[in-house]
């Protein structure tokens, strides 16, 4: 930012659909205006909403080159980036679709590794309500679990009992 102001985390709410049915340009095309990326990282502790991720500029992705062999980034530090999906229920909006995607960073040798492909699965089954967090580790699955009790109370509270199970929190 160049004014000076902190960046704040924002989390993407639900907005009108854009299409309204009336079938014509954008009908049939995936809208993303419910998700939001959260990045997971074990190494310092902490998780928080970066929606760079979105379009693969988050912080932890930035000048490195991307490799397809995790074998290549030996010694790489483990980040996820989660595709956490928000729908309005009954009782108000909810964390509907979580999925974790894992990168790993190797800084030193500029290198980093991604499956492109586990991404947008990932993306596809959070946008469809789908929870996808057991590959996770512990710690992470803490992080992600706190985050998301702290930053918006009322959507954890009418989340489902599988995420918070998955994330071994209790209800």
């Amino acid at each position: 930012m160049t004014d000076g102001k902190k960046k704040k985390n924002t989390f993407t709410i639900i907005k009108d659909d854009s299409t309204d049915g009336h079938g014509g340009y954008g009908a049939g095309t995936v809208s993303l205006e419910n998700m939001s990326s959260i990045i997971v990282d074990p190494n310092e502790g902490k998780a928080y909403v970066d929606m760079d991720a979105m379009h693969a500029r988050s912080s932890v992705e930035r000048r490195v080159k991307w490799i397809r062999d995790r074998e290549e980034v030996q010694g790489g530090k483990l980040y996820w980036i989660v595709w956490v999906t928000v729908e309005k229920g009954e009782n108000g909006p909810y964390y509907s679709g979580v999925a974790g995607s894992e990168i790993r960073v190797n800084r030193e040798i500029k290198r980093a590794y991604k499956s492109m492909a586990e991404h947008v699965k990932h993306m596809e089954k959070s946008l469809k309500g789908q929870i996808i967090v057991e590959h996770m580790d512990g710690p992470s699955k803490k992080l992600l679990g706190d985050f998301l009790k702290e930053f918006k109370p009322e959507m954890w509270e009418n989340a489902s009992s599988e995420l918070k199970d998955q994330l071994g929190m209790e209800s």
